[in-house]
């Protein structure tokens, strides 16, 4: 098996399971429905490998940061074995830092992502039923009243999602500058 093909393996295994347990992380911090059956595939997913974590890890302000750990370490096992497979030396400082803004871009994308959703469905089905909009809906109305705070709507237009695209775009930009 060449290189290529093993680096997109492992790519695209890391990455998955790195994004379901950040996903796991953001629907408890967002306190989404537990219920939802895709809140439950997310939770029993990614259950086994969290429980070391859950041990180590006490929760901080009824938040459970295991999850964030354990993509953290996900990703930094990911990396790892990306540099080893393509023959690559970096030092250990620098693959952590790697690492970590990573996993804020990782995030920042979910957050991304789940607005533009959030938005389309608010045109296309507004009184979805389906548990994926719900979900979705309950990951971003956090973030919408927050911006909803310093962006009111104009006129019955909702303008909070303009301001939430470009605070996520002005921090990636800082992290890709980080790097």
């Amino acid at each position: 098996m060449g290189a290529e093909t093993l680096t997109l393996i492992i790519r695209t295994l890391g990455e998955c399971f790195a994004l379901i347990v950040v996903l796991r992380f953001l629907l408890q911090l967002a306190h989404a429905d537990y219920y939802n059956p895709i809140s439950q595939a997310v939770a029993k997913f990614t259950k086994a490998p969290l429980a070391p974590f859950q041990k180590m890890i006490p929760q901080i302000g009824g938040h459970d940061f295991s999850a964030l750990m354990l993509a953290f370490v996900v990703k930094l096992a990911t990396l790892v074995l990306l540099l080893i497979v393509n023959g690559r030396g970096v030092a250990p400082i620098a693959v952590v830092l790697i690492t970590l803004v990573s996993l804020l871009s990782m995030i920042l994308d979910i957050y991304f992502y789940a607005v533009i959703a959030s938005v389309v469905i608010s045109w296309v089905a507004p009184t979805s039923s389906h548990p994926a909009p719900q979900l979705i809906s309950q990951l971003t109305e956090p973030l919408f009243k927050l911006a909803r705070r310093v962006v009111p709507a104009i006129g019955g237009l909702d303008l909070s999602p303009i301001l939430i695209f470009l605070v996520i775009q002005v921090v990636q930009l800082q992290l890709q500058r980080l790097l």
